[in-house]
């Protein structure tokens, strides 16, 4: 009886993942050139809806301006903001008038130009149905300021949104990782002890240091985020997504 309670205690019930460099890969980017792309879709957005605007140049430095202070104030406080929100925000003030669809339209083309980057795993999908057919429960947690329906729009694209059980967001949070309070959370809405529940990331400061505090199993997805680093013992190293059934089977036998 207390080896079946022992089991029941450690073993693999659920599957957290950190989204960029791990589900979805960018590489090493140009922020500035792909804000200014997506600002660019953004504001001829609006010109198209017959909206109000000035020129791009003053559309794009106001952006800018706003999202670099938001930035360090969020530094600072170690809380993530809603970037749609803001978005809507400043074009509201200056009389911009949009239905509910059209917002959520207007905040991916600010985002599109960075979803073209994006790369998978081919078998992405079957690595996460094989993980489902294991019992497995699936969830995302990322440090992100983008909004839910701009990133679950592009996880739908892909063909793998309906993959996942629960979803958080830092900026839905009152922390960030590598807070472990934010594994917690997480851990907490998919319904799962820490112990029963192991995170995928690419940073070893913000995912296997977070997930490892809050007492998660972390597994380190091989990334241009880390490729420079000492991975210590107690991280599961892995070069594919595609390792994780195998890997969540081996737990299980060494309990």
């Amino acid at each position: 009886m207390n080896g079946e309670r022992k089991m029941t205690e450690r073993k693999i019930q659920a599957v957290l993942f950190d989204i960029g460099e791990t589900l979805l890969v960018f590489g090493k980017v140009d922020a500035v050139a792909l804000f200014k792309q997506g600002g660019k879709q953004a504001y001829e957005f609006l010109k198209t809806h017959n909206q109000p605007v000035k020129s791009l140049r003053f559309f794009l430095v106001r952006h800018l301006i706003v999202v670099r202070l938001l930035n360090l104030w969020s530094n600072i406080i170690k809380k993530d903001f809603d970037s749609s929100a803001i978005l809507r925000k400043i074009s509201e003030y200056n009389g911009v008038e949009l239905t509910e669809p059209q917002w959520q339209e207007y905040a991916w083309q600010w985002y599109e130009p960075l979803s073209k980057l994006a790369q998978i795993e081919p078998d992405i999908k079957e690595t996460l149905e094989k993980l489902k057919q294991a019992g497995v429960k699936l969830g995302l947690l990322s440090n992100t300021f983008i909004n839910a329906a701009t990133l679950e729009k592009h996880l739908a694209q892909i063909g793998i949104l309906d993959c996942f059980d629960a979803k958080l967001y830092s900026y839905q949070s009152k922390y960030r990782k590598p807070d472990k309070r934010i594994f917690l959370e997480a851990a907490e809405k998919i319904g799962t002890k820490p112990q029963n529940t192991l995170f995928v990331g690419d940073r070893l400061d913000m995912d296997a240091a977070g997930a490892i505090k809050a007492g998660m199993t972390s597994v380190l997805k091989k990334a241009h985020t880390n490729s420079s680093k000492t991975i210590p013992q107690n991280i599961i190293k892995i070069e594919k997504l595609a390792e994780l059934p195998e890997i969540v089977e081996q737990l299980a036998m060494e309990i």
